[in-house]
Order: C-alpha cells, then structure tokens, then sequence
C-alpha cells in the first residue's frame, strides 16, 4: 500500500524542492536560486513602496531582511518586510529576528546593514536608517551566522 499516490508532489523545504518517495529511502533534493528583494522588484515599485508605507506610518522604519547569500545553516524567514518602530534598538531588533528564527540563545548570528557592516547594539533603528539606507529608501539587512566570516 502507498502512502502517498503521487510520487511527483513537491514540499516545499526551506531553500530546496524535496520529492519524497514514501516506499523508498530517499529524498532527491534539487536547490533553487533565491532571488533577493532588490532582484525581484524594480527601483520605481521599491520606491512607491516606500512613498506609500512611510505616508501611512510615519513614524516606523521599512526594512528588508534577508538571508546572506553564502549562509547555510540558519533558516530562511517567514517574511522579508519588516515595519519596526524608530526608537527600537539594534539589539532588541535583533532578539525580534532571532525569535523569528526560533534560534537558541547559544547559537550565533549577525546582522549586516546594507550587506557590509555590522551596526552598534545600542543605536536606534532610525539613527542606522539614518545612516545606512538604500537610495529606494528601505534599510537591508543580511543576517549570517558567525561561519560565514571566517
């Protein structure tokens, strides 16, 4: 007796495609090219994207947050866009997106701002915003885990 009828069906897992044969020991695992928020959506609609989120919320601060693109041990998020509060620290961003990740406390990761430079703990989002966004006028930030630097 099969358990599953259809040996094509697709889960999806992560980054990859896994076509699970239940009568079998084994999974083919075919890996996807992930496109990042930039590649996928033009300048123009970036910007109005912006235009339209910061005249409704004035007061939060639009960010991006991706996996880097070497990273291979932490797990890809539910969602990308974020709308966090202007006083709210790096750091308590950070145990946002680490809850976010369901990651232990022991298990090490970084935040790169605008792909290139870890920013301070103790700085507000709007002062690295300030700081550090795109000319589309969201704030990207990459997170990797420690392997990915050495």
């Amino acid at each position: 007796m099969r358990l599953n009828p259809d040996p094509n069906q697709h889960l999806r897992n992560g980054s990859s495609y896994v076509r699970n044969y239940p009568d079998k020991n084994y999974n083919i695992t075919k890996t996807t090219e992930f496109k990042s928020y930039k590649q996928r959506k033009s300048f123009a609609t970036r910007r109005s994207e912006v235009a339209s989120i910061r005249a409704k919320f004035p007061s939060k601060i639009p960010v991006i947050v991706e996996r880097y693109q070497k990273e291979t041990t932490l797990p890809l998020l539910d969602k990308t866009k974020f709308l966090v509060p202007q006083e709210l620290s790096m750091s308590q961003f950070v145990q946002i997106i680490r809850n976010r990740m369901q990651l232990s406390s022991t298990q090490a990761f970084y935040l790169l701002v605008g792909n290139r430079s870890l920013a301070a703990m103790s700085k507000t989002m709007l002062e690295i915003y300030n700081e550090l966004k795109d000319p589309d006028g969201f704030l990207y930030v990459s997170y990797a885990s420690q392997e990915v630097f050495g």
